[in-house]
């Protein structure tokens, strides 16, 4: 079985499981275990643990190799539990990925004039969720059903439009249309496309308008101004710096440290780099810990109370996310 970004793993060799978070290379991937660390590991020393999410054993994780000229689809699969009409008692929805890429979704279903968000999440590769499960005899209360998805991948791909599709569903749409066999499903389905066109690279340019186009012209036609009698800011010191603390950045490879291993090496780092900037005599500081369970963050926090010359706050939200911490150095 092919491995993914987003599916949660147990460890083959040790004790331990987390979530495959973004590849390396071709053989490796980073874990993200219950402290929120990120640990490269080999695909051959993980094995997969089945959640709620249906993963294709036969899809292939095209985020591994280069993109291939596949039909690439997202479906809205309604699935009977018999394969007789007369004995259905329950119908149940799916979100069928069938592309390359992972989705953020949400699936809402129609209250009077308005719609009320029922689910919504994350879908990985050749994926399907059970969004809901409805009685036959409450079918005319699901008419309406809306799918909102966001497309992504966790490599260089070709910029995807968002979609949104409405699903309407009566007696007559069930008479009519045939239902189909599918190897991902128990018994014949109803499926509906809601994502069929996607974009190679080479296809995104033809969706920009003129107007777009000439602007990019522009900004890559744009020149520097002429020079002028300021002085030259490129000679003036550095007095900002940026720090990752994750151990990738820090380490080539930390399989086997324990986690106070892990946590003691960082803040031998963040000392490190909070001392070099205090001598050499910094403005500002920022040091990129993560989020994981907060206990690097509270650590650094811990520390910096012993400097009361420094003002600390959160790094930019826009930037950095909840993940980093910014020192400003007053003197």
């Amino acid at each position: 079985m092919k491995l993914r970004i987003g599916d949660k793993v147990r460890f083959l060799n040790e004790k331990g499981e987390g979530v495959i978070v973004r590849l390396k290379d071709k053989y490796t991937v980073y874990v993200e275990i219950e402290n929120g660390f990120e640990i490269p590991y080999l695909l051959k020393h993980l094995v997969p643990i089945h959640t709620e999410l249906v993963v294709n054993p036969e899809g292939e994780n095209l985020d591994l190799e280069p993109e291939k000229s596949i039909e690439e689809r997202v479906f809205f699969v309604v699935e009977p539990d018999h394969e007789l009409p007369l004995l259905t008692s329950n119908y149940n929805f799916y979100l069928y990925n069938s592309s390359s890429y992972n989705l953020h979704f949400t699936y809402s279903l129609k209250d009077g004039n308005l719609f009320q968000t029922i689910k919504h999440g994350e879908l990985g590769q050749y994926q399907k969720l059970l969004l809901r499960k409805v009685k036959k005899h409450s079918m005319n209360e699901y008419v309406y059903h809306k799918i909102d998805i966001l497309f992504y991948k966790n490599a260089h791909h070709a910029a995807q439009v968002p979609c949104a599709e409405i699903i309407y569903l009566n007696d007559k749409v069930f008479q009519k249309h045939n239902f189909i066999k599918h190897h991902e499903f128990q018994f014949p389905v109803l499926a509906f496309p809601v994502k069929e066109n996607f974009l190679r690279a080479a296809e995104v340019r033809y969706h920009l308008t003129e107007y777009d186009l000439e602007r990019l012209k522009l900004i890559k036609e744009f020149k520097p101004a002429n020079k002028s009698s300021k002085a030259n800011t490129s000679s003036l010191p550095v007095r900002e710096k940026e720090v990752d603390l994750h151990m990738e950045e820090l380490v080539e490879s930390f399989k086997g440290w324990t986690n106070t291993q892990i946590i003691q090496y960082q803040l031998k780092h963040f000392q490190k780099e909070l001392d070099a900037a205090l001598t050499a005599n910094l403005y500002k500081i920022v040091f990129i810990h993560g989020v994981g369970n907060g206990r690097l963050k509270q650590e650094i926090l811990a520390i910096l109370k012993n400097y009361p010359e420094l003002e600390v706050k959160d790094a930019s939200y826009k930037k950095y996310g909840f993940g980093a911490t910014e020192v400003i150095i007053h003197k």
